[in-house]
């Protein structure tokens, strides 16, 4: 009977992998990563091997502290003296661990930080949705007009087993050509998971970051060029640059005078859902002449003496 005893428990040791020798905390710490890895929701693809894992973890785990537990207590009182009977801080933080998923509660994420080992605790109240966490994900002129995939790493808390672990997961956004900022893209339950609720959602709202040549307006793009006063009398054909990349040139006749805007219909932004583009909306700065010699200027009044003016 007692080879028996001492083999089972070498049997689980070996289930959690760790030496004879572990202390309560590396005991704990061994289970929560083990539980975490062979939680059944977390292996569908084997789930029968995994629910028989979980079961042998959770059982080597409650023979384990229990007897590690006992040994303090006899360590303490062999001691002497009241004061040496309370348990140990691993003794207190040491969870009776439930032998199914169905059994676990959740324990004090709090208390869970300051130490090694999980707390559990009972919960009766009906568990409550808590507001969404908000973050921000910033893109480019270029990904909100021709669009992208942002993989985003976030870290959560999330309860296993009745355990808080903090995990890392690898959130994928596949950003749509034509999205503005503020839109909203939301993960359900992919925010913190706290004791008595259930874990919030995880909401992403767009921010646009600065472009140093095109600024948006809706779904229109603006572009500032500047042309020498010659060109804006006479016309010109300038070449322009497009979001993305490339160049395509235009051709003005008209006079180019204080406001004047010329759009390029198409080379705006998508228009999510529609299939067409806004404009590019060209607004020029005139370049004036530093210097003009007597002659230049009065060749200038009796060239435009007498012109209408964009006032008229």
């Amino acid at each position: 009977m007692g080879d028996s005893s001492k083999s089972q428990t070498s049997n689980w040791y070996n289930v959690l992998g760790i030496p004879k020798s572990a202390s309560l905390s590396e005991i704990c710490k061994a289970y929560k990563s083990l539980v975490k890895k062979w939680h059944p929701d977390r292996n569908p693809s084997n789930k029968i091997e995994a629910q028989a894992k979980f079961c042998s973890i959770n059982e080597a785990y409650r023979a384990l502290s229990l007897k590690k537990r006992e040994e303090d207590i006899l360590k303490n009182r062999g001691g002497g003296g009241e004061g040496n009977a309370n348990p140990s801080n691993g003794e207190r933080d040491a969870p009776t661990t439930p032998s199914t998923p169905e059994d676990l509660v959740p324990f004090s994420k709090v208390a869970s930080r300051r130490c090694s080992t999980p707390i559990f605790f009972s919960q009766s109240a009906a568990r409550i949705k808590p507001p969404p966490v908000q973050k921000k994900i910033a893109c480019t002129l270029e990904e909100l007009c021709l669009g992208c995939v942002k993989n985003i790493k976030i870290t959560r808390d999330a309860i296993y087993s009745g355990l808080i672990v903090e995990e890392e997961e690898l959130l994928t956004i596949h950003v749509q050509p034509g999205w503005k900022k503020g839109t909203e893209i939301t993960f359900e339950g992919k925010g913190d998971e706290k004791p008595g609720t259930l874990p919030a959602d995880l909401v992403f709202s767009v921010v646009e970051k600065k472009h140093p040549l095109f600024r948006r307006d809706g779904d229109d793009l603006e572009l500032a060029l500047e042309v020498p006063l010659v060109q804006a009398l006479s016309g010109c054909t300038t070449p322009i640059p497009l979001l993305g990349g490339g160049q395509m040139t235009v051709s003005i006749d008209d006079i180019i005078y204080p406001g004047y805007e010329k759009k390029v219909p198409g080379q705006g932004m998508p228009i999510s859902k529609q299939g067409n583009r806004g404009n590019l909306r060209l607004k020029f700065l005139v370049g004036f002449p530093a210097e003009l010699s007597n002659d230049q200027r009065v060749q200038i009044v009796n060239i435009l003496e007498g012109c209408s003016s964009s006032f008229d």
